[in-house]
């Protein structure tokens, strides 16, 4: 059985234009799969909403493409997967992956209906990073 290919990404937010360690972050990450035969994937970290700016994300593509790192096409903006976050935010809150269930309706209700931010976000990858320090502090739900 043959690996899959190693995948890299880019994933600048755009809520200002890129400086230097955003070239060299993608600079490294296009050699790298370039090297290795993998592949390279634009990803534009656009969920906050009352910081990024279209004209920012025009800029980032410009920038890039005169870097001379060019990526699959369908770049994958965040803001467009908004309902997918939703149904994983509203199962981690019925499987009590969440400390309470009032941050979880919180959370939900910002998500569907306001301008997404970073730290809601933050709060739904939270399971996946540290889910023992919530699961002495959780009760088993029937």
């Amino acid at each position: 059985m043959q690996a899959a290919p190693p995948v890299f990404r880019f994933a600048p937010s755009p809520n200002g234009y890129l400086h230097l360690g955003h070239a060299y972050s993608a600079l490294l990450n296009f050699e790298a799969a370039r090297a290795t035969g993998g592949r390279f994937l634009l990803r534009i970290e656009d969920i906050d909403a009352a910081r990024c700016r279209p004209h920012f994300e025009g800029a980032i593509y410009d920038d890039l493409h005169w870097l001379g790192v060019n990526w699959e096409e369908s770049v994958r903006r965040q803001s467009d997967h908004l309902p997918l976050y939703a149904q994983a935010l509203q199962k981690l809150c019925w499987q009590m992956w969440c400390p309470t269930k009032k941050m979880c309706a919180r959370s939900l209700a910002k998500l569907r209906w306001a301008k997404p931010t970073r730290r809601l976000f933050t709060h739904l990858m939270l399971w996946q990073t540290r889910p023992h320090r919530w699961a002495s502090s959780i009760s088993p739900v029937i």
